[in-house]
């Protein structure tokens, strides 16, 4: 009887064991592509010489392991790092960089991971695209990209490294900011036409991205823009009613088109993260949390910290972990892990129609 007992265990844990292997192996990423702005941005903008764009001076970077400026636009790591720690891959690093090796004589392989993101960017092409690397310009290196892997390891195998890849797409916060700030677009379309069009204009990227191999997304809603201290200094410290309905309306566009998309390309499969839920538990359940301040910039100058961006001058407090927001724009490191935590592991009232988790072994 206690033999049997033995066996019956033994094989159990076999099973177990053999259980986890096949899961552990279905979870492997090879790589992670990131298009996008500001919030997944790792350095691409540094590499633009006439940008104004750029995360370089003290304090960015502060809680970063390096503890200097890196181009990323936060006290430490962003989502686009966070996310790769969550596979415990290294970060994407900036296309920018890589190119910049190439035209050195060094060889760089693509098969690792690139980040296309750049801060400043929007899904519609920018009046000057010295300043940032708009999504279709994004889009366009990837297609350069895709042609040298495939030039390195062939057709089949890249199909199906890039089947088993993450794609990252964080972007659409900068087109409101737009919105917003000029008169002629306002007077050219309403806000929901505004809204539709760029819901309209991210699909059309998503399926070029598609066109050349991507089969996983992570694909992220624009934020309560409103709520961010610009917005805040404009609206006597609440958030901006206006703005964050433009941002609810793009967010419900952006869920409806990819829904039908799926449809038309049913080898896709998606995670969408709900970053407008997402930051409004943030502000209305602060302490839940751990933060203590929502409304005010760590570092800045001015009024809630907001008037002034981020210089070497500005202010800067002292926890940076009780502050919802880094800058006048960005969250902090600590905010930005609760985001990807979100994503990774989230409920549906975060990520649907599956999390990132539930994503890797589809």
């Amino acid at each position: 009887m206690g033999n049997r007992v033995m066996l019956g265990s033994s094989f159990l844990f076999i099973l177990f064991f053999i259980f986890n292997l096949a899961f552990l192996e279905a979870q492997v990423v090879p790589a992670i592509y990131v298009f996008g702005d500001s919030l997944v941005d790792v350095g691409n903008n540094n590499y633009l010489l006439l940008s104004i764009e750029k995360a370089i001076l003290p304090h960015y970077g502060i809680d970063f392991p390096t503890k200097k400026p890196t181009g990323r636009f936060s006290n430490g790591k962003n989502a686009a790092d966070l996310i790769a720690e969550k596979l415990g891959m290294p970060t994407s690093p900036p296309y920018l960089s890589l190119i910049s090796l190439v035209k050195n004589n060094k060889n760089v392989s693509f098969l690792d991971g690139v980040s296309f993101a750049s801060g400043g960017a929007g899904i519609f092409d920018g009046k000057n695209d010295l300043q940032s690397i708009p999504l279709t310009k994004q889009v366009d290196y990837y297609s350069e990209v895709h042609e040298q892997m495939t030039q390195q390891v062939g057709a089949p195998t890249l199909e199906k490294h890039l089947s088993k890849s993450i794609f990252a797409v964080v972007i659409g916060s900068n087109d409101l900011f737009g919105y917003f700030n000029s008169k002629d677009l306002q007077n050219k379309s309403t806000r929901q036409q505004y809204a539709d069009s760029m819901a309209a204009s991210v699909k059309v990227q998503l399926q070029r991205i598609y066109s050349y191999g991507a089969r996983k997304f992570v694909i992220a809603g624009v934020g309560a823009i409103g709520c961010c201290p610009t917005f805040r200094l404009k609206n006597e410290t609440e958030c901006a009613v206006e703005a964050n309905l433009l941002a609810t309306k793009y967010n419900d566009g952006l869920k409806s088109m990819l829904k039908g998309w799926q449809m038309e390309n049913n080898d896709i499969s998606y995670t969408y993260f709900d970053t407008y839920v997402a930051f409004q538990d943030l502000i209305q359940n602060p302490s839940s949390y751990g933060f203590a301040e929502v409304k005010v910039a760590c570092c800045g100058l001015g009024k809630l910290n907001a008037q002034i961006p981020c210089l070497p001058i500005s202010n800067i407090c002292s926890n940076r972990q009780d502050h919802l927001f880094w800058d006048p724009f960005h969250p902090t490191e600590a905010a930005a892990r609760i985001f990807v935590d979100r994503i990774f592991n989230g409920p549906a009232k975060y990520t649907s129609p599956i999390n990132m988790k539930q994503l890797l072994v589809v």
